[in-house]
């Protein structure tokens, strides 16, 4: 598989992937190297990493808890301490080896200590592999809500292997497959149709390469989501507010993200038809393909009230506008669009309809 070339790195696939580190790693003369993992990555990503490497890197190990409730600024503290404590200087490289919260997190600490040293990212879970493999977004969550602290900061490259998707259970793999239908949605049409035909994940690496590619074509013309970038939020700004409602009620059993963006982009699928143009027909398949692969959640009039407030932290908020990214047809998004009140319940009715 061809590499794919950001603005300032490239995101190199399999077998390729760990020879182009090897090669970075010999012209590049860092005082020490550190590992971050989580505790599922530890047992079930770093020996494969530790084979691929031997003889060729010797690191530092920092572990860290696994799980998005664990994504916020303690986490962030106890991994700066640690840094600090094995002597790590400006000249020290970071590499994060793990799902989304592993890559943000780390990405972030790594951006912000001592202000700022090279990492390298190596995502394990599908989700991390086409979302967080390109844009440079790095950050934590803010109690529960999503990713309201950090910074745009790229990694010096990024390593897509597909080996590791072998250690993800199916419901880790499904959502990740929410974020790449979301590519079709907003962007090819074709790819959408491609995707929904998919019953296994047996030959995903190809779907993978197409995602990636989407996601750094739009980043490309737009690094700093003041305009096109802000489509990759299409679903999200429901899902988000979903996501955070299900993180933090301790009676309600938490969502992956994917789960999440999936009914948020149900939801904004309704109030695309709605207010953009977007045709029952394209709607009716929407719905159909998420529910199809992802459980029906219940919703109480208390749930949706909270979720709805939760609103107001969105960060593509401007002015006091909730800004959403909406579809005008399958494969043509529409951005900064304002949602009238009555239609959010609307939405949610149509979902649990």
């Amino acid at each position: 598989m061809e590499s794919i070339t950001t603005t300032s790195y490239a995101v190199h696939f399999n077998d390729k992937a760990f020879f182009e580190l090897k090669k970075y790693l010999t012209l590049n003369s860092y005082s020490k190297v550190f590992v971050l993992v989580d505790e599922n990555t530890k047992v079930h990503c770093l020996p494969v990493f530790e084979e691929l490497m031997a003889d060729a890197l010797s690191f530092e190990l920092i572990t860290i808890q696994a799980g998005e409730e664990n994504k916020n600024i303690e986490a962030c503290n106890k991994v700066w301490l640690a840094l600090s404590e094995m002597d790590a200087d400006r000249k020290s490289l970071m590499i994060n080896l793990g799902g989304g919260v592993v890559t943000d997190l780390g990405g972030f600490v790594a951006s912000t200590y001592k202000r700022g040293i090279d990492f390298i990212n190596i995502p394990t879970t599908l989700l991390s592999m086409v979302d967080a493999s390109v844009g440079g977004k790095t950050g934590v969550d803010l109690g529960s809500l999503k990713n309201q602290i950090g910074v745009i900061n790229q990694p010096k490259m990024v390593l897509v292997a597909s080996m590791f998707l072998n250690t993800l259970e199916d419901r880790q793999m499904h959502s990740g497959f929410a974020e790449m239908l979301k590519h079709g949605l907003i962007k090819d049409a074709s790819y959408w149709k491609e995707l929904k035909a998919m019953d296994s994940f047996e030959d995903i690496d190809d779907h993978i390469l197409t995602s990636v590619s989407i996601k750094n074509e739009v980043v490309l013309q737009d690094p700093t989501e003041q305009h096109l970038r802000k489509i990759l939020n299409f679903g999200h700004t429901l899902g988000h507010a979903v996501e955070s409602y299900f993180l933090e009620n301790n009676e309600k059993e938490t969502l992956l993200h994917g789960e999440a963006i999936a009914i948020g982009m149900v939801l904004e699928g309704y109030l695309s038809h709605q207010l953009t143009g977007l045709s029952l027909s394209e709607l009716e398949d929407i719905k159909s393909t998420f529910l199809s692969r992802y459980p029906k959640v219940a919703f109480t009039d208390e749930d949706i009230k909270t979720i709805l407030s939760m609103l107001k932290f969105d960060k593509k908020n401007s002015h006091g506008n909730i800004n959403f990214v909406l579809l005008k047809t399958i494969g043509e998004p529409v951005i900064d669009v304002k949602i009238p009140n009555d239609l959010y319940t609307a939405a949610f009715a149509y979902y649990k309809d």
